[in-house]
């Protein structure tokens, strides 16, 4: 269920690259316990925005608060310990390890890690991996493939790709999930399964999602509230039907893009 309460507040953040503004003075909330989609034509920012709010870079200007606290500028790995992780349109793993391997890797600070406690603490890392293996394993299960825990990273296809990226994030049970794209290149079999595999998170294990994302059809059934970039700047907030009804999102697609807002 949505919390009114913004899980994400996003302040009057901005970005310049020299010259160019690529957020220019952007502001809106992720409430606790939504679907909440950003999208916007080629170009407006959303990218750039999604990489300030996951720490990878620096705003030139404003405020991102996380549950209450102000994490401007933070690096991705702090925000990863503060629950905040992110997705890329292109999954990042490692092509020459096992599904179920890249999986196992995302806990931080593990003790398998310190080169000291693998001589002097043994049987407490073989315990730690142990546990850490299970979950991955209860991963696997949740999202329904098992089958490929022990197939190479590199051998998937795109959809299976996007599902163990979204495995990757619940081996760290975030607070909030950024995901960039999940629709792409993915075939509509695993896209339902994907959409259905969010909302489970969703409904089931309380996850925040903020998503970009082109598919409209997919931010219709899947996401509230729809918040609408233009130039780096926020149009508008509404659900679906409010943002397809609306002239000026209407008028923002019109450089060949408006057939994707048609229900």
């Amino acid at each position: 269920m949505t919390d009114p309460r913004p899980i994400v507040s996003i302040q009057n953040v901005s970005r310049n690259f020299g010259g160019v503004v690529a957020v220019d003075n952007c502001t809106f909330e992720v409430p606790a316990g939504s679907i909440t989609a950003l999208i916007g034509p080629n170009g407006a920012g959303k990218t750039t925005l999604f990489n300030i709010v996951a720490g990878f870079m620096p705003p030139s200007g404003g405020q991102v608060i996380l549950d209450g606290v102000d994490v401007t500028g933070l690096p991705a790995h702090r925000l990863f310990r503060h629950g905040l992780v992110r997705t890329f349109q292109i999954p990042r793993m490692f092509e020459r390890m096992t599904v179920l391997e890249n999986l196992m890797l995302v806990p931080a600070q593990q003790r398998g890690e310190n080169l000291l406690a693998n001589w002097l603490a043994w049987s407490r890392v073989r315990s730690e991996e142990q546990k850490i293996r299970e979950r991955a394993g209860e991963v696997l299960e949740f999202l329904q493939i098992t089958h490929v825990a022990g197939q190479l990273a590199g051998e998937l296809s795109g959809g299976q790709k996007k599902l163990v990226e979204l495995g990757r994030t619940m081996m760290t049970d975030p607070k909030v999930v950024l995901l960039d794209e999940p629709g792409a290149g993915v075939n509509p079999t695993l896209l339902a399964k994907l959409c259905e595999d969010i909302r489970r998170l969703n409904r089931e294990r309380g996850y925040t999602f903020c998503i970009i994302e082109h598919d409209m059809d997919l931010i219709a059934k899947l996401c509230h509230p729809v918040v609408v970039m233009v130039e780096g700047s926020v149009l508008m907030t509404g659900t679906m039907a409010e943002v397809r009804a609306n002239r000026e999102v209407q008028e923002a697609y019109l450089g060949g893009s408006l057939a994707e807002l048609a229900p």
